[in-house]
């Protein structure tokens, strides 16, 4: 099954949810310090992390902010505790991606025929987004249908149903998303990045349909306003990049 069918009904990843209320984070650093305190007790047991009496520096403080880093170049733990809480932080990486929450119809065309005068088939849908975990991720939800062959060759509708998540890692400093679909068993992931001058998210990504085939992936979602964006999907094939597949978004209920 062509690539475009199945990942990025509605991917790119581009996420978007309100800014989160200090209310929210007091709750959550409530849940959540018992949980960072629990993973550094079991980091301190391990021979690795932990450090004795015998080689600890001559003169040091009991002090936890003394404490030096641990063999092999850790951090001690009150750094580490540190660096989880500043990567837990959202930021304007996850606002941007919360700005396209809401419910979307969708137009797509596909250029599946190898002659490239064909015209594309074209078919129609809805995708809703939804932040999650506290504006960390966006959940997407997508439905509609498609023109596939049956088995006796003729185009028949089939129903289409996928799921996507998206979000920016802290950590590696780069958009990430992921993919299901009911055309496939597979998870697809991709990372990518963001142009605010021209309002575009790139990002790229690896598939294999079928064992031994695979293609990287290149999709490219811009977004006109608030309530109109666009996403062209590029496969690489046989080393030649070709355009498969556009999706033209409208916000339902336009803000």
């Amino acid at each position: 099954m062509p690539a475009p069918w199945r990942n990025e009904l509605f991917t790119f990843r581009t996420c978007h949810l309100p800014a989160v209320t200090d209310r929210w984070q007091d709750a959550s650093m409530k849940i959540l310090m018992p949980l960072i305190t629990i993973l550094f007790a079991t980091l301190i047991a391990t021979p690795s992390f932990a450090q004795t009496t015998s080689t600890s520096p001559a003169g040091a403080s009991s002090s936890s902010a003394a404490q030096p880093a641990a063999s092999g170049g850790q951090p001690n733990q009150q750094e580490m505790m540190k660096q989880m809480m500043e990567m837990s932080k959202l930021n304007e990486n996850h606002k941007l991606l919360s700005s396209l929450d809401g419910n979307w119809n969708y137009t797509i065309k596909f250029w599946m025929n190898p002659d490239p005068n064909a015209k594309p088939q074209e078919s129609k849908g809805t995708a809703t987004r939804k932040s999650v975990m506290g504006g960390r991720y966006v959940m997407m939800d997508v439905s509609g249908k498609m023109q596939m062959p049956g088995e006796d060759g003729k185009m028949k509708d089939v129903q289409f149903k996928g799921m996507g998540l998206e979000g920016y890692d802290n950590v590696k400093k780069k958009f990430i998303g992921s993919w299901i679909d009911n055309m496939g068993t597979g998870i697809q992931f991709s990372e990518g990045t963001y142009d605010p001058a021209t309002k575009t998210f790139t990002h790229t990504s690896e598939m294999e349909m079928v064992p031994g085939m695979k293609s990287q992936v290149r999709e490219v979602l811009k977004v006109a306003d608030n309530n109109h964006m666009m996403l062209e999907w590029y496969e690489n094939q046989g080393g030649q990049e070709k355009k498969t597949m556009e999706i033209n978004y409208t916000r339902a209920g336009k803000k």
